[in-house]
């Protein structure tokens, strides 16, 4: 089986969630923009596929990861493993064809389709999808027999990396057993034997796991609103790497969060330069300028945003209360009525729909005099 020479379809915006175990993401974003496609961390509005390095595995519980996937699946993302992706760039060599589909290794298996589809999803068969081969049904035999045992698709995916390639457990014995405090660790043969080791590549510089670890910490700080913390983190990872777009505009989130405006402003703006086409960053920045009075160039922003994405609903709620606050009465009615098109429902959908509904009395009040 011949590796794929190019991403299809031209244009892909790829987004990583974990930092990749087997290949430092620099070297990939660097071959991703070769093939005319873009790489980032963390997912954004224009992200197409979402790729789960293995790391992530370290970093977030199995019902996180649960939830994420399912989030990102939802959202029509087409969803990819770390070594799939190699694979999609040409930087890993494809195993070789086989013929059996995704139902029938769930068949002839019994493993649970959800554990399957996550269990490929961080690489534990030598297939990341289907068509699979027989060495990955003998291994979904023996991880079936694993999770009957009692063991979680999320252990069996943390262990299964630690003792060599995937294909070569197909010839060991594998067992889940409660030793040393861990109830569903996954041992080989006679269960004396942890699987454990080194991951298989260690091709990245001291500054690339440098650089991994400090966004990963950022992102936790942001995510417990130590937002002071994470903006410092944040500002390490752009010292190691200045073109990461994703760290200024989170930087920049964080900044305004913890009262900073101004530095927020600038790294809003340092995001947008790194990358024209951040919508989000148009939008926030939009928001900070409204904040601070600043009409024309929040209307600015939020047309630009709009103008990347049409389809961006908040962007023109946004543009639409900001028009009405201005007293610019037609141009709030034209915008809450397309947004009434993207949203029919919500509470914002009712909101936009009153809106509508004042802004036809006015106007009306306004010819009758």
């Amino acid at each position: 089986m011949t590796a794929p020479t190019g991403i299809t379809p031209p244009g892909s915006v790829f987004g990583t969630i974990g930092a990749l175990a087997a290949f430092p993401l620099r070297l990939a974003a660097r071959e991703v923009e070769r093939q005319h496609g873009q790489l980032r961390r963390g997912v954004t509005r224009r992200t197409t596929h979402v790729v789960f390095g293995r790391t992530y595995l370290a970093k977030a519980g199995d019902a996180e990861i649960e939830r994420r996937v399912a989030a990102e699946r939802g959202a029509g993302r087409k969803l990819i493993s770390e070594n799939g992706f190699l694979r999609l760039l040409g930087l890993m060599k494809a195993p070789e064809a086989s013929a059996l589909s995704r139902q029938s290794l769930l068949d002839q298996s019994r493993l649970a389709a959800s554990d399957l589809d996550l269990l490929s999803l961080f690489d534990a068969f030598e297939h990341d999808c289907e068509p699979y081969s027989f060495r990955d049904l003998i291994l979904a035999r023996k991880y079936a027999g694993l999770v009957a045992g009692g063991a979680s698709w999320g252990a069996i995916a943390r262990s299964v990396h630690r003792s060599g390639p995937v294909a070569s457990l197909t010839a060991k014995s594998l067992n889940v057993g409660s030793q040393h405090g861990r109830a569903d660790a996954i041992y080989l043969e006679d269960g004396q034997s942890e699987l454990d080791g080194q991951l298989l590549f260690d091709l990245g510089s001291a500054d690339d796991d440098t650089l991994e670890e400090l966004f990963a910490d950022a992102e936790a700080a942001e995510a417990a609103e130590d937002h002071e913390q994470a903006a410092a983190l944040y500002r390490r990872c752009l010292a190691i790497d200045p073109t990461d777009a994703i760290a200024a505009f989170n930087r920049a989130n964080c900044l305004r969060a913890s009262g900073h405006a101004a530095e927020a402003a600038h790294d809003y703006a340092r995001a947008i330069k790194l990358d024209p086409g951040f919508v989000e960053a148009w939008f926030n920045l939009a928001g900070l300028m409204s904040d601070e009075g600043r009409v024309a160039s929040a209307r600015r922003h939020l047309q630009k945003a709009i103008a990347l994405d049409a389809n961006y609903a908040d962007a023109v709620f946004n543009l639409a209360r900001l028009e009405f606050d201005a007293g610019n009465l037609a141009e709030a009615r034209r915008n809450w009525s397309r947004y009434l098109e993207l949203d029919a429902s919500s509470e914002w959908a009712r909101m936009a729909a009153k809106g509508i509904q004042f802004v036809d009395l006015q106007l009306a009040r306004m010819s009758a005099g």
